[in-house]
């Protein structure tokens, strides 16, 4: 029988933020945990610098966020040995398949997409770029004929528009080049608590960030609103149960009813020492940052030919070829 072509993971960042504990446990533990579960399979990890600049348009800003993302990746065990690692804008198949696909795409079935919805509905002036982004991002996805997609049930439309779009390309072209993807639901993945108790967002203000130092753990930790009407502080609580089985963790509770200063004290605790190694691990990929870009370098090597390919073939079906 013959045998299985191995599977092709993909995913992409924006470089905008540093990320905090709640982007980690969301999304960023999955990606490692994907790539380790299939060696055998490619896997891309874009820094999505051209989605990017619908947010940061300050150029340093943009190569800090971008480099800082590439030290991110590394730091969380994203293995350039297995993973190919590269920014969006050294591979300009992207934008160049974008385009073609927007003379298929209608204004209307934009208008559907969640990001441009919720910046209409707070009356924000719409850059076309938001307005565009479904497209670059299934360009994204369907240049690499990517089989494993790790989102949150929320992002489940963006492969649902790459998957449309590839239908209608296959259908108006009438060829078969694109492959139609499936999510991978990362259905495990629960809102991550804030130290304020609501869902844990730079934009709230309430984080604690993923390569934190000792002593901005202990701060954030001991500024988690506490609810005194009960023996056991649940925002405490909640973030404590990401560290530590939950097994463990009622004994822990049951045995300092209360007492709120020793369990923040016992969450520190947790925090940094899971929070340590990868601090450190960033540590050192920081002190080489040259190194960091040639592993970027050799990324876009590696993803130009693979994405070169289908864009060829895409040009060859409308005829420009």
């Amino acid at each position: 029988m013959a045998s299985q072509p191995a599977k092709i993971l993909l995913s992409g960042v924006k470089p905008t933020a540093r990320p905090h504990i709640g982007n980690y446990f969301g999304a960023m533990k999955q990606f490692v945990d994907l790539q380790n579960a299939h060696p055998d399979a490619e896997k891309f990890f874009i820094i999505v610098d051209y989605h990017g600049l619908n947010f940061i348009q300050n150029a340093e800003e943009m190569r800090r966020f971008t480099i800082d993302l590439a030290i991110d990746y590394l730091a969380i065990g994203i293995d350039p040995k297995q993973s190919t690692i590269f920014k969006q804008s050294e591979v300009s198949a992207h934008t160049e398949l974008a385009w073609i696909f927007d003379t298929i795409v209608t204004m209307p079935y934009l208008m559907r997409a969640h990001a441009f919805k919720d910046a209409e509905a707070k009356n924000k002036e719409i850059n076309v770029g938001t307005f565009n982004y479904p497209v670059l991002m299934a360009a994204d996805i369907l240049l690499y004929d990517a089989d494993i997609i790790p989102v949150g049930q929320d992002q489940k439309q963006h492969v649902e528009y790459a998957r449309d779009i590839a239908l209608k390309f296959n259908h108006v072209f009438k060829c078969e080049i694109f492959k139609l993807p499936e999510p991978h639901i990362m259905s495990d993945v629960g809102t991550v608590p804030g130290i304020d108790g609501r869902k844990m967002s730079k934009s709230y203000n309430n984080t604690i960030q993923l390569f934190a130092t000792r002593e901005e753990i202990h701060k954030a930790v001991m500024s988690i609103v506490t609810d005194s009407s009960g023996e056991t502080p649940m925002n405490v609580y909640n973030i404590h149960k990401l560290f530590r089985p939950e097994g463990e963790l009622k004994a822990l509770y049951e045995a300092n009813k209360g007492k709120y200063k020793a369990l923040k004290e016992a969450l520190i605790e947790d925090v940094d020492a899971f929070i340590k190694p990868m601090r450190e691990r960033r540590a050192e990929f920081a002190k080489n940052e040259g190194e960091v870009m040639k592993i970027l370098e050799e990324g876009a090597r590696t993803a130009n030919k693979r994405a070169s390919a289908k864009l060829e073939e895409a040009k060859k079906k409308i005829g420009v070829l």
